[in-house]
């Protein structure tokens, strides 16, 4: 039988298929109650009758934002099931970037539970529809739902803004889809499974993968709003969870906790949103934990996963997802197609022309801003970000493996090297390092020498900044561009 990504033909109506079955089955658990795959559906419709009502019609987009709850699932499902396009918002976004993101995709409504968001929204958007994630609105009548096509928007996610103004990645009901279907494939991710899913649902990790891909089969899961360990460890053993997903920052603290050794009851733990520290897989490994790693993007979700069945090796995210095509620019850069591949930036042409490539066949792929290699195998490894390549003395660094390397220096716990303006060599290498609690900093001449064995002389860094910690994203990536800021003399 061959996997066919598309078969089911939108995200929605691969849902209701599967969720119209078996109606009194628990489908999602979030503060002390459950809600049925009868009652999810049920009121999703009463949901998407009252924004019909209220005046959204198809292709509006709606944003929404709020801590992880039934409420909020129900409201992001029914707005799909209407036509409407989606669009996700950290709920740490200052006023500055709100107004950027209002002023740029224009919404008709939006559905969030930030009560300061409540009185802001309509001033940056004079006519706005704005409620809570309850949609306390008018009832409508009964509606028409599923009837868009596979190419009709769904998404609209912004970028995290890391290299500049976020842009706004729309993703189609076919590019969900699509992405659903091959990581519910090559996961062997069933209505068995029960996911504990504290990821935020703003972000693709969370709502693209863990949420559509519990809908998608039907499964169960856990919604808890915002990572905290005990809770974590708490709801696994108590609610019987199969699953977990997160990133490398939350693996980090459930390594220390106490009962880390009972994440071995799961069956599939998959890190992903930033590269999982070497060091961190063997120390999970060690007490039974085999985290499978994988790698996507917002403009195209899911793209390549170590194997669920065979060797997950660390420090690699394995191979292209079914239906994912993937290839190396003479550079390194990661460029790929497929069906899950976005078709381009809400009304920015130049950005979308920036970002793909046709080749002489006619095939148009996608350039990730990745940097990967693989090994003979077929494995990949992500390097870093082309954009952060370091040029110094005409010579061309990857930080990240320049990080790997003095990162198994005894005293530092993390390290980050990025590029900083030199009259000399253009750029020059800069370390900067979180140190091991009670050690001392190594000066650069002993990172230097600790390093030298395995790097060429070209890549070691010229000076070591202290830092108490990295500035990272709210998913965990270090932002580079951040530590560049930093004024400290090192």
């Amino acid at each position: 039988m061959v996997f066919d990504p598309l078969d089911k033909g939108t995200l929605v109506k691969a849902w209701s298929e599967c969720l119209s079955t078996d109606l009194d089955r628990p489908l999602l658990y979030a503060e002390g109650r459950w809600i049925t795959r009868g009652s999810f559906l049920q009121q999703t419709e009463v949901i998407a009758s009252r924004l019909s009502a209220a005046g959204m019609n198809s292709l509006d987009r709606v944003l929404l934002s709020g801590p992880s709850s039934l409420e909020l699932a129900v409201a992001y499902v029914a707005c799909l099931r209407l036509g409407l396009t989606v669009v996700p918002v950290n709920a740490s976004y200052t006023r500055t970037e709100l107004t950027h993101l209002v002023k740029d995709c224009r919404p008709a409504a939006a559905i969030v539970d930030q009560e300061e968001w409540i009185d802001l929204l309509p001033e940056l958007n004079p006519g706005l529809v704005v409620t809570d994630t309850s949609v306390d609105l008018p009832d409508g009548q009964n509606v028409l739902l599923d009837q868009v096509g596979p190419e009709a928007p769904a998404l609209l996610v912004y970028t995290s803004g890391t290299t500049g103004t976020p842009k706004g990645a729309l993703l189609t009901q076919a590019n969900l889809l699509a992405s659903a279907q091959s990581v519910c494939f090559a996961w062997r991710w069933t209505a068995d499974d029960r996911l504990l899913l504290c990821l935020p649902l703003f972000h693709i990790h969370g709502l693209g993968v863990g949420l559509h891909g519990t809908l998608l089969v039907g499964g169960s899961a856990i919604l808890q709003a915002g990572f905290e360990p005990d809770l974590v460890m708490d709801g696994l053993a108590e609610m019987s969870c199969t699953m977990f997903f997160g990133v490398p920052t939350m693996f980090h603290r459930l390594a220390d906790h106490y009962r880390s050794s009972e994440l071995r009851r799961l069956r599939l733990c998959v890190s992903g949103s930033a590269p999982l520290p070497v060091t961190l897989h063997n120390r999970l490994a060690k007490i039974g934990v085999n985290v499978l790693e994988r790698y996507g993007m917002t403009e195209t979700v899911m793209l390549v996963s170590n194997p669920y069945s065979g060797e997950r090796r660390a420090g690699t995210v394995g191979f292209p997802l079914p239906g994912v095509h993937l290839r190396f620019d003479p550079i390194g850069e990661i460029q790929v197609r497929g069906p899950n591949v976005f078709s381009g930036y809400w009304e920015n042409k130049e950005a979308t022309a920036s970002v793909f490539i046709d080749d002489l066949e006619g095939q148009t792929w996608f350039r990730t801003g990745d940097l990967g290699s693989a090994d003979a195998e077929g494995r990949i490894s992500i390097n870093g970000r082309l954009k952060e390549v370091v040029i110094t003395g005409g010579l061309n660094v990857f930080p990240g493996e320049v990080d790997d390397v003095i990162a198994t220096h005894p005293s530092v716990a993390e390290v980050a090297v990025a590029g900083v303006p030199s009259e000399e060599w253009g750029e020059e290498l800069v370390a900067y390092v979180v140190v091991v609690s009670g050690s001392e900093c190594p000066t650069v001449g002993e990172i230097r020498e600790f390093a030298r064995h395995r790097l060429a002389s070209y890549k070691l860094p010229r000076r070591v900044i202290s830092l108490s910690t990295l500035p990272r994203s709210p998913l965990g990536k270090v932002l580079r561009h951040k530590l560049r800021e930093t004024v400290s003399d090192g």
